[in-house]
């Protein structure tokens, strides 16, 4: 049975003020930048058996796995899919404003300029079908949205679960294709 594992970016200013980062470039905080060395020693210590970090463009995301990968020696390389969903005229609001919760459960919304979960579900779908069929393991460095649609992938949840899914800065996961 092969795997994958994945990591969610460090910190971000963003992040501690609780806004909604999405598609905006946003740089890491030192302690984002700590987080990503962390990481790094955790998978070197626990003989993690990763072959190739794969990494959103965005700088939160590519910085985190460029850190990981200096640590481990593992190669990475970006992945335009693994890029955060663009939540258009949300973007820099607050995380738990409820208007915004309320419009993650309308799939084909695109938010006024963004991109609609549906068209962000299928690039990660293709993806991760892609990898399913590789002969090897990979480290995903992304995102909370992507996150979602990652565990989704793998698990049947319901809207609500979905929408309230979270996973924290530099937190890894394994999931396992059957």
């Amino acid at each position: 049975m092969s795997h994958i594992y994945f990591a969610r970016h460090g910190q971000t200013v963003w992040n501690v003020e609780n806004k909604i980062c999405g598609a905006t470039d946003i740089e890491l905080t030192k302690k984002g930048c700590e987080q990503a060395k962390i990481l790094g020693k955790k998978i070197l210590a626990e003989n993690y058996d990763i072959d190739e970090i794969l990494s959103s463009p965005l700088i939160r995301a590519s910085e985190t796995a460029r850190i990981v990968s200096e640590i481990t020696g593992i190669p990475m390389r970006e992945e335009i899919r693994l890029k955060e969903q663009c939540f258009g005229k949300y973007e820099g609001t607050p995380r738990n404003g409820g208007e915004f919760y309320k419009a993650k459960t309308h799939f084909l919304d695109s938010y006024q300029g963004g991109e609609s979960m549906m068209k962000m579900g299928q690039r990660i779908y293709n993806l991760l079908d892609e990898l399913k069929n590789s002969n090897k393991i990979y480290l995903l460095v992304a995102h909370n949205g992507v996150a979602r649609f990652v565990r989704s992938y793998f698990e049947d949840m319901t809207n609500e679960e979905f929408g309230r899914y979270a996973i924290r800065n530099c937190e890894i996961k394994r999931f396992d294709f059957e």
